[in-house]
């Protein structure tokens, strides 16, 4: 008697339903629980995406699939013909957005877009300092765009080449493929990562819904009209058009994706990383930030309050977040309160001071015991420096007296995001030891505020890393668009009876 084979995989099918309470394994050994919600709105061809770090559950639509997936397919297309296309039409499509955002008519339109994300925004209680576009933002997006425009093609290129008696193999740079990017209501992110077009690359962008409304009057009045001028494909730059959060898990769970760059919060960020990782995709991410620090024993007292009310001027990732003080040095102590307070009167705000531990408020307390020109918040546990404190008026910082430089460097290495440091010191040898014994991909002894590609390296940047996940692998924490690339070996041979 014969027997039949039994099908493949008839323990499989697909996943049409989800039921309250109904157990779903990550992690190995691990289960998360549908919650009611979930189970509720899931349908029929909708995905589930399992986080294996922490055990989400995540539901993307099928309608907001549709969405990434037709925006990565525009792209993968166009990156076949970009291989195909001079390099003089991207240099010309730099300048052509360029002038786009220049033009007065042109910008009123996305300035009206960006009005009304605003007063969204506004009324919800949302930041909006990264997405207003105010003068400074549209320079700032300009200057980027011509800083591409005049950087020479770097899509290909031999980086070395070994000979041997009868042919030799050269080492040629080329394009990653497709970029996905998610990030939060930052407009002038459209010029920095459109620098991805420089190397070759194609570029799909998922951007917050609270800067939505901008992105489409930018892709509409100056984008999409630059790729027409110089006839390139339209699917080099996409936008995945939907205020879902799940388009972001969508895009970075996308197979055709060659790299997933995330902004935004450190929280959500993580997570969409994850989701990136586990589908096979190199991520570079961008959210925990918050800089500290360190005041060293010969500190000059004078420059030290100039140098803390630049590093306090706005809230971003490069903002000092933790001052550790020589707990002997009151006058240096009242140097770096003086600064934070003239940072926060120059926005007619208020100073908050985290004072973390019992012996920095007692000090602080005895220091003020009358009035105080700052709000003073105490913490008793050191694990508070490791919290990022988002401001948006007023600026905050945690503030920790500390017998020695060791002592500060090891709370740096233990709660830092291993992001930047500052070691402000007058003496050669306090500022070489810091940096040897800490973890930090941007250090200085200066302001925390350096800390950017376009200010600091003329390069536009995607985005900026730390070290938090461990030190980065053949290349820096700032990554540019000229910098997503791969390579590819090229063997030429001269003697057709070469043998093996």
């Amino acid at each position: 008697m014969t027997r039949m084979a039994e099908p493949k995989h008839q323990n499989q099918g697909v996943l049409d339903s989800l039921v309250e309470g109904q157990k779903i394994p990550f992690g190995g050994n691990r289960w998360s629980a549908v919650s009611a919600k979930l189970s509720q709105e899931f349908r029929s061809g909708d995905s589930l995406v399992v986080v294996q770090d922490s055990g989400d559950l995540l539901h993307i639509p099928a309608a907001v699939a549709d969405i990434a997936n037709s925006a990565v397919a525009h792209a993968r297309l166009a990156f076949a013909h970009l291989a195909t296309i001079d390099a003089n039409q991207i240099t010309k499509f730099f300048d052509s957005f360029a002038t786009n955002l220049q033009n007065d008519k042109i910008f009123l339109q996305i300035k009206a877009a960006n009005d009304i994300d605003v007063d969204s925004a506004t009324k919800r209680g949302r930041s909006v300092t990264r997405l207003h576009i105010n003068d400074k933002m549209r320079l700032d997006m300009v200057a980027a765009l011509h800083m591409w425009r005049d950087l020479p093609d770097s899509s290909s290129g031999s980086a070395e080449s070994v000979s041997h008696d009868s042919w030799s193999v050269e080492a040629h740079k080329a394009p990653l493929g497709v970029v996905g990017f998610v990030f939060e209501g930052r407009p002038n992110v459209f010029a920095d990562a459109t620098g991805v077009l420089r190397s070759g690359n194609t570029v799909v962008f998922r951007i917050g819904s609270d800067a939505l409304n901008t992105a489409r009057a930018i892709m509409e009045f100056a984008l999409v009209p630059a790729l027409h001028e110089n006839d390139l494909p339209l699917g080099c730059v996409q936008l995945v058009d939907s205020p879902e959060r799940s388009a972001g898990y969508a895009l970075f769970s996308h197979a055709d994706l060659s790299l997933a760059v995330a902004r935004g919060s450190g929280e959500a960020v993580a997570q969409l990383g994850a989701v990136a990782r586990q589908s096979g995709t190199p991520v570079s991410l961008h959210g925990t930030g918050g800089a500290w620090s360190i005041v060293g024993q010969t500190a000059d007292a004078q420059d030290l309050a100039h140098i803390i009310s630049h590093s306090l001027d706005r809230k971003v990732c490069n903002t000092m977040n933790v001052c550790c003080v020589p707990l002997d040095r009151h006058d240096l102590l009242l140097s770096v309160l003086n600064g934070a307070v003239l940072a926060a009167k120059a926005r007619q705000a208020k100073l908050i001071v985290h004072a973390v531990g019992a012996f920095t408020s007692q000090v602080l307390r005895e220091m003020y015991s009358s009035t105080f020109l700052f709000d003073l918040v105490e913490h008793e546990e050191d694990d508070v420096l490791a919290t990022e404190w988002e401001w948006d008026t007023h600026p905050e910082f945690s503030l920790r007296l500390v017998s020695d430089l060791e002592e500060a460097i090891e709370l740096f290495n233990a709660y830092s995001p291993h992001f930047v440091l500052s070691m402000i010191s007058t003496h050669q040898a306090e500022i070489d030891y810091a940096y040897q014994s800490t973890e930090s991909p941007f250090f200085g002894n200066g302001f925390t505020r350096w800390v950017d590609g376009q200010y600091a390296l003329n390069r536009p940047e995607l985005g900026l890393s730390n070290w938090q996940s461990g030190r980065l692998f053949a290349r820096g924490g700032i990554l540019s668009g000229d910098g997503v690339f791969t390579t590819r070996y090229v063997m030429k041979q001269s003697d057709p009876q070469q043998h093996r």
